[in-house]
């Protein structure tokens, strides 16, 4: 399929904004990332529609809405690979979900590593699901994530179910990355390619989260765990992406887990490409988010 004139932009800012070599480092250039981070965004938008931000444990939510009457929650964990965000193209995301869906969103701008652990970030999460339990069934919650943020509620619901306990109603995962171990033979063929990651930097920041545990702990390498008795499921995977192996293992472990589970492929597409500004082929599948939450309605 042709790419649009907008992806060949897109690929070119991202090379020029050297996201990839600041990827390509160890120690990641952890302190360098942040610095795109947006922890409060500005605009008239987002002063008309954040409704609230309050803590949980010790991550901050941000409430964003333009329908004070709706019961669907939409949980927001965004990607950065544990030392970073979330980042402008988040909150964008969520402006634009905000608009044209019902949802009221939760930011969860959760703690971040070489400061906290892979312990201290899921207990956040799971934090995070516990509180909006309290005003919600578990039927009307439904959670979205990209990159790492993809991870955790991968892990998230793999220990719901191991507790039997209430389920989400849908999540919907963006590039996730599901082994941080790095040790797929097929992700020393994308890297090259890739214009975001690379496997040195992505793998530095997994063992900077880690900090002790192992990495095929499933906390931090869901591919490892069980994806047996999972809610509706909703996956977005690039070709151009070094997470895409390891993400094809996991939709194959998906399948014969015989869960309902929808799956876009973007082909020659790099890591999270639904959430990239400018782009053609990001707007095309940010709108397919968009349709699924609206047509995927909770109770």
């Amino acid at each position: 399929m042709k790419k649009s004139l907008t992806y060949y932009l897109t690929i070119a800012v991202l090379k020029l904004k050297g996201i990839k070599k600041s990827f390509s480092q160890d120690p990641v250039a952890y302190q360098t990332i942040r610095k795109e981070d947006v922890h409060n965004p500005k605009g008239s938008f987002f002063k008309k529609n954040i409704t609230k931000q309050f803590k949980v444990s010790d991550s901050t939510i941000t409430e964003i809405t333009n329908n004070n009457n709706t019961d669907k929650l939409l949980i927001f964990i965004h990607g950065g690979a544990f030392i970073s965000g979330p980042a402008k193209h988040h909150w964008d995301s969520i402006k634009t979900i905000v608009q044209r869906t019902d949802y009221k969103i939760w930011m969860c701008n959760y703690p971040k590593a070489p400061e906290s652990d892979i312990n201290e970030i899921s207990n956040n999460i799971d934090a995070a699901y516990s509180a909006a339990l309290q005003d919600h069934k578990s039927s009307q919650i439904t959670f979205i994530g990209d990159s790492v943020g993809g991870t955790l509620i991968i892990s998230l619901i793999q220990r719901l179910i191991s507790k039997q306990l209430p389920l989400p109603y849908q999540i919907l995962l963006i590039s996730p990355v599901m082994d941080a171990t790095m040790s797929n033979p097929e992700i020393d063929k994308i890297d090259p390619i890739d214009p975001m990651l690379s496997k040195v930097g992505i793998l530095s920041s997994k063992k900077m989260c880690a900090k002790n545990i192992d990495l095929k702990d499933t906390m931090i390498s869901p591919i490892y765990g069980s994806f047996k008795g999972f809610p509706k499921t909703v996956l977005f995977l690039g070709e151009y992406d070094i997470m895409y192996p390891d993400e094809k293992l996991a939709l194959e472990k998906m399948k014969q887990a015989s869960i309902d589970i929808q799956a876009f492929e973007g082909k020659e597409m790099p890591h999270i490409w639904p959430l990239l500004p400018v782009m053609k082929e990001a707007k095309q599948s940010l709108h397919q988010i968009i349709q699924i939450l609206n047509e995927n309605n909770p109770n």
